[in-house]
């Protein structure tokens, strides 16, 4: 077999460059928006059942670009002490010429620790599938030093497997609670691709582990007021600080969220900043309403690294969620409080 480049086109022009490249997974900027894409240990923390969709559209101005799709199901099963949740995703890469779909079903432990503290502990399965176009693919016989691609490729792609199936395992803890009704807190921590299972079309390839941790908060901005309600509940009309943290590494790639989401009533914002270890990569900035059965979230990812906003034109996301109603029986259970978006 000859040598062979394995860069898509689009890949060949930005991707070597970029965090995708060197991150393997699709990351979304909402990522409290897309809870079991997360960390397995949040199915069923609203309790009732829960579908979020979740969309993302990266670097659009370059023309091929990477855009993921999301939808999960998830609630809480009082018979198995957790939450149970399925998922699919889809990441598209170029104009088809990569593409990944992820289909998982999880499971969480709910434990409550005391009255004001909860551990979940979650595990996921899932069977994760890879295409790719070869047609779309550059080799290097098809390069003239002069004019570049105009050869014809000696490369057998019709004889080679365009695409490889795989199971793949992710688990994770997140614990939360209530400072004296004062303020919430929370921290998680999740490793998926756990068996780093091979994902190579002509050889071997390891999926990295990602190990990502998050911790946050959420104060109530009246320093005369609660954060709760004497039954428990946050106020529809509360106005709330919540700082959060988010840090994810696979394999050399390491990045790092940091930012703040202020809530008042239906409406929230958000302002974030994105960076890996390499470069300063983005802004992020949020708006969404959430209404007691459904919120709905836009955000745009401003780039600021090397690639420049108004090549790429940055990166649109949408999420929504909607919560069926239900009439929980069971044992007191408190709902985990951290951001929604």
């Amino acid at each position: 077999m000859t040598k062979r480049i394995v860069s898509i086109l689009c890949l060949i022009a930005f991707v070597a460059i970029s965090n995708k490249a060197k991150a393997q997974d699709p990351a979304f900027s909402q990522f409290f928006a897309n809870p079991l894409y997360l960390n397995p240990a949040m199915a069923g923390t609203d309790i009732c059942p829960r579908l979020s969709l979740n969309h993302r559209n990266q670097w659009p101005g370059i023309g091929k670009t990477y855009v993921t799709y999301s939808a999960t199901y998830d609630q809480y099963a009082e018979k198995l002490g957790g939450g149970i949740g399925i998922g699919v995703a889809k990441d598209v890469a170029g104009a088809g010429d990569l593409n990944t779909t992820h289909i998982n079903l999880t499971y969480a432990y709910h434990l409550k620790v005391s009255k004001k503290f909860s551990l979940n502990a979650g595990f996921e399965a899932a069977y994760r599938q890879l295409g790719v176009d070869w047609s779309q693919l550059t080799f290097g016989d098809m390069i003239d030093p002069v004019q570049g691609f105009i050869y014809p490729t000696a490369e057998d792609i019709i004889n080679y497997a365009d695409n490889k199936g795989f199971t793949d395992f992710a688990s994770g803890f997140m614990g939360f609670g209530s400072a004296n009704d004062k303020f919430d807190y929370y921290f998680g921590f999740a490793a998926h691709h756990i068996t780093q299972p091979d994902q190579g079309f002509l050889g071997e390839s390891r999926l990295p582990m990602k190990m990502t941790a998050n911790i946050g908060a959420a104060f109530p901005l009246n320093p005369y007021g609660t954060y709760r309600t004497n039954s428990g509940v946050r106020p529809k009309n509360a106005a709330i600080l919540s700082p959060n943290i988010l840090f994810q590494k696979q394999q050399d790639f390491m990045q790092l969220n940091y930012g703040v989401y202020v809530i008042k009533g239906p409406i929230v914002g958000g302002l974030w900043a994105r960076q890996s270890a390499e470069n300063f990569d983005a802004f992020i900035l949020l708006l969404g309403i959430e209404q007691s059965s459904w919120k709905f979230g836009y955000s745009y990812d401003v780039t600021i690294s090397d690639l420049n906003n108004s090549n790429t034109q940055g990166a649109h996301e949408f999420s929504f969620a909607y919560k069926l109603p239900c009439r929980y029986k069971g044992k007191s259970y408190e709902t985990i409080n951290c951001p929604t978006f």
